[in-house]
């Protein structure tokens, strides 16, 4: 009792797209929980969209807002949903609790009828995202169209005090001749911005394999804070707390003239 709590609106850029084309909320997991809560908002519009809901789980036992999802499809018109157990157990009913035996591929995308103009909604474990960004990928989906949401952040690296990259940090491939220039300055690295490649600072940096600690993405934790040796930076989104003076967060800053920082 009398305890004070600081919360925050929700934040990020994981949300829902305008537009008529084809939803797919694809998960894995416990991955479920952000595209769950966009199947609500879906439902509670009455969406008139075409609607797909792709999910992996092992079996029924680990297959979270299973019930919950069959609730909200029925509000949903054009709305469809698609499940894999890669091991059912002998008390699971194929058609019923799941679609297909075995994990999400390519080949279940033409089957449940993903197509390429699909908005994509993404969110599970690392290996995960990456398999299906190359199946989508493969598919045909444009980058632009697949949304993801982090499920966990990488190992921390903290560069200069433990261990290394593990490639010595480079320029981008393909990297832009002009726009503002971002100096790594520990990293003896310096590269264009291009900001049809880049969301953040922190893409560019992972771009050149230059080594920096991050976890959110989003300015809420400040392990990416890094020293500001000169230039200017903006925020999108803005972080929950400004960084020290003198300091950035590369997770969500973009420059707004030659930036050299402490990495």
């Amino acid at each position: 009792m009398g305890d004070t709590l600081d919360v925050s609106s929700p934040r990020g850029s994981f949300i829902l797209q305008s537009g008529e084309r084809l939803v797919v909320l694809l998960s894995a997991g416990i991955g479920a929980t952000p595209v769950l809560a966009m199947l609500h908002s879906l439902a509670a519009e009455r969406s008139t969209k075409q609607i797909l809901w792709l999910h992996a789980a092992r079996d029924r036992e680990h297959h979270p807002f299973a019930a919950e999802v069959r609730r909200l499809m029925l509000a949903l018109t054009h709305g469809r949903r698609y499940v894999c157990y890669s091991r059912p157990g002998s008390h699971d009913h194929l058609g019923e609790d799941f679609d297909a035996t075995g994990h999400l591929s390519r080949s279940v995308f033409d089957d449940a009828g993903v197509s390429p103009d699909a908005d994509v909604y993404l969110c599970g474990p690392n290996r995960f995202m990456a398999d299906m960004k190359n199946a989508l990928s493969m598919l045909g989906v444009a980058p632009e169209r697949i949304h993801v949401e982090i499920f966990n952040g990488s190992e921390s690296m903290t560069p200069g005090v433990v261990g290394d990259a593990t490639r010595p940090p480079h320029l981008p491939k393909d990297g832009a001749k002009t726009g503002p220039l971002i100096s790594f300055a520990r990293s003896g690295i310096a590269a264009h911005w291009d900001a049809s490649a880049y969301q953040n600072i922190l893409e560019l940096a992972e771009a050149c394999d230059v080594p920096v600690r991050w976890s959110c993405r989003t300015g809420v934790c400040h392990n990416c804070e890094s020293g500001l040796v000169s230039g200017a930076v903006a925020y999108s989104p803005e972080p929950l707390d400004k960084p020290a003076d003198g300091n950035l967060l590369v997770c969500c800053s973009q420059p707004i003239r030659d930036v050299v920082i402490d990495l």
